[in-house]
């Protein structure tokens, strides 16, 4: 049987409401580990393609029911050391695509138990104190930046953007 390994390009989709509160989930594999919904393509997929599955996959939303808008940004990181063994054998950087989705207020979300074990609808400026990855401190950023706001006294150090 062949190795299924991971693309290491994923999607990375911030989902939040008119007022900038911010879905948030933790991971079922590492207690603490706070995240937006992500996820790597599969194949034949575009990045657009795999943002839509990941939110219905780990949320149950229908992303294209709401104002679901391709940022046409994406960043490059080190994939963390223990979970590199997903992917091929010397692969350690992923490209990770950033995706908005806004709600018109917090709606209750479905989540898939073998990758989040909880969520929780939280302010935009929370959410980036709580999230594990540079991305998604980055994405809070820029979201804040959408809207006038500024993010402040958040480690944003080794950002490796395309677009910053």
């Amino acid at each position: 049987m062949t190795q299924q390994y991971k693309t290491p390009v994923s999607a990375l989709i911030l989902i939040y409401t008119l007022d900038l509160q911010v879905l948030l989930m933790e991971r079922a594999d590492r207690v603490g580990f706070w995240q937006s919904v992500t996820g790597s393509l599969e194949a034949g997929e575009t990045p657009y393609q795999a943002a839509i599955r990941e939110v219905k996959e780990e949320t149950g939303l229908d992303a294209l029911a709401y104002d679901f808008q391709d940022w046409q940004i994406s960043n490059v990181y080190e994939i963390y050391p223990h979970w590199r063994h997903r992917y091929a054998p010397g692969v350690i950087e992923n490209t990770e695509h950033l995706f908005g989705l806004c709600l018109p207020s917090p709606l209750p979300v479905t989540l898939a138990p073998n990758e989040h074990t909880r969520y929780e609808w939280v302010d935009w400026r929370v959410a980036a104190q709580k999230v594990f990855s540079w991305t998604n401190v980055d994405a809070l950023h820029r979201l804040g930046a959408k809207h006038h706001q500024v993010l402040t006294g958040t480690n944003m150090i080794g950002i490796q953007s395309n677009q910053l």
